[in-house]
């Protein structure tokens, strides 16, 4: 599944390699892109791994990143 979830506070590179670092470390996570021109990271993840969608948003949240939706 691909999900697109809109942040707010990601402004440099350093911050989006360090959410896309947090994410990519979840079990079941495939791929992870952070764009800081867009405010939102795209991840792919296998759905069927219980709990993931709240573990990525806590991984993000983590960075100091808000989580919009």
């Amino acid at each position: 599944m691909q999900k697109k979830i809109y942040v707010v506070g990601m402004f440099d590179d350093d911050t989006a390699n360090k959410v896309q670092s947090a994410v990519a470390g979840i079990a079941g996570v495939t791929s992870v892109v952070a764009s800081t021109e867009k405010s939102q990271v795209l991840v792919d993840f296998d759905e069927g791994t219980a709990g993931i969608e709240d573990a990525i948003n806590n991984a993000i949240s983590g960075t100091g990143v808000d989580v919009l939706g």
